[in-house]
């Protein structure tokens, strides 16, 4: 069945949110009005890629090597499927670190479905599977280093991971931390409203949706990942070309617990990336 097993994950810790709060919010005949859907205008043009240690350029060519491999034998295209069609999705196990045997270490943020996410002590998702066959394609034994996404890349700066694998894009100040590999996805942020908000829904293009958000104030509140795109994209930044929007920035370890606050109806809306905005949405509505 399509994604069963990381819909089902994601069901259980929307459940288990609307159980601590006691929130059922029916509408007036009995039937749930907490729904929501995702703005289908891609408001960013994006690259995912690996972040590799500076320290480690035989590392960078051979991770470079590895993503042609898999994009030309149709590996990259069946893990999609896994995610993205009707196949299964296979969980990958971590070693525990260990400085006497040769390691791939990989830091991550394992809450950004479907590219990294877990399942007890097993990590599921494109970016983790991907890491698996990457470290069996070195010959090395995996380790995953699971933390908030905005200590990821500083993680690999540091020298305690070999490469940040975290649904990551490229961005200039990242740089400062790791090399970037070749990209591997490409992506863009995409905002995520209330089922019953028409807002938007005339908008046709990104500078429609942008035009709309423009007139907001910062009584207007707008939940992102915190350290990613979405968060710059609302907040403003000078190195993508982003103005920002006078909108009050709320921001989550992740996109689930974004949105689960909107639902709560402490924020207004939510911007992140576009298959995690999707993901989220199809397992929340699959509760209404």
């Amino acid at each position: 069945m399509k994604k069963i097993i990381a819909m089902t994950l994601v069901m259980m810790m929307i459940v288990a949110v609307f159980a601590g709060c006691g929130q059922k919010a029916p509408d007036a005949a009995g039937v749930s009005s907490k729904a929501v859907k995702v703005i289908d205008i891609q408001l960013t043009q994006e690259e995912y890629a690996f972040g590799v240690d500076k320290n480690q350029p035989e590392l960078l060519e051979e991770v470079n090597k590895f993503i042609a491999q898999i994009k030309a034998d149709g590996t990259f295209d069946a893990i999609l499927n896994k995610y993205f069609g009707d196949g299964t999705p296979e969980p990958v196990e971590s070693a525990e670190l260990n400085s006497s045997k040769d390691q791939l270490v990989v830091a991550t943020n394992a809450g950004f479905e479907p590219f990294e996410y877990t399942a007890g002590d097993k990590y599921l998702g494109i970016d983790m599977e991907i890491a698996k066959l990457l470290a069996d394609y070195l010959g090395k034994e995996l380790v995953i280093s699971n933390m908030d996404f905005d200590a990821v890349c500083l993680s690999v700066g540091q020298g305690k991971a070999d490469i940040a694998m975290a649904g990551l894009t490229i961005k200039e100040d990242r740089k400062e931390y790791v090399t970037f590999s070749d990209k591997y996805y490409d992506a863009a942020q995409k905002l995520i409203v209330m089922a019953n908000d028409t807002t938007f829904d005339n908008a046709k293009t990104a500078e429609e949706v942008e035009a709309i958000l423009s007139k907001f104030g910062s009584d207007t509140k707008i939940g992102v990942q915190n350290g990613t795109t979405g968060q710059f994209y609302v907040e403003g930044d000078e190195d993508w070309g982003f103005s920002g929007f006078q909108t009050e920035c709320i921001g989550y370890k992740s996109g689930s617990l974004a949105v689960q606050d909107m639902i709560n109806g402490n924020i207004n809306y939510v911007i992140i990336d576009e298959a995690p905005a999707q993901f989220i949405s199809e397992a929340i509505n699959e509760l209404n």
